[in-house]
């Protein structure tokens, strides 16, 4: 699980940068916002999270595109792009940052148990990872906050050695 120090680094990063985080979760249910907000101080940078667990929540709330997940389902790069974007637009944040997944215990659209993507939406550009992980659900779970935690250090890390900062 995410440590107390992996998570005030990045409330550290982000309240440096004079930046915001918003959260969309699906299958991680908020585990990736609760992480950041056990940090004291966390609010400088937490602008808040969305647990858009059920497609029309994804659509109405976040304004994912209702054709693709028509046609897709949830658990597509594209899906969890456009979930990162809706976190940043509807909590007024720098960043937007969002999972969506498979924990199991059984598939979901045709994806197996473990196919997880989590993505970061920023002011420089929107980037998406594809997981494939193994693992009981709350093995899964873990491992994706882990994941989306350093998705959104990567990006923090390369937009701070960015001169368009």
């Amino acid at each position: 699980m995410v440590t107390e120090a992996q998570a005030a680094d990045l409330v550290a990063m982000l309240t440096v940068a004079g930046r915001t985080l918003g959260c969309a979760e699906s299958l991680t249910g908020g585990l990736v916002c609760a992480a950041l907000t056990s940090v004291p101080g966390s609010s400088a940078a937490v602008r808040g999270g969305i647990v858009a667990y059920a497609t029309a929540v994804k659509v109405s709330l976040l304004q994912v595109s209702a054709t693709l997940l028509a046609d897709r389902g949830a658990v597509d790069p594209d899906v969890v792009t456009q979930m990162a974007a809706g976190a940043r637009r509807c909590l007024g944040a720098d960043y937007g940052l969002a999972t969506t997944g498979v924990a199991g215990p059984d598939s979901t659209d045709g994806k197996p148990v473990g196919t997880v993507y989590v993505a970061v939406a920023g002011p420089q550009a929107s980037r998406a990872q594809a997981l494939r992980l193994q693992g009981d659900r709350t093995q899964i779970r873990e491992q994706s906050v882990l994941a989306a935690l350093e998705l959104l250090r990567s990006t923090l890390r390369a937009d701070l050695e960015d001169a368009r900062w």
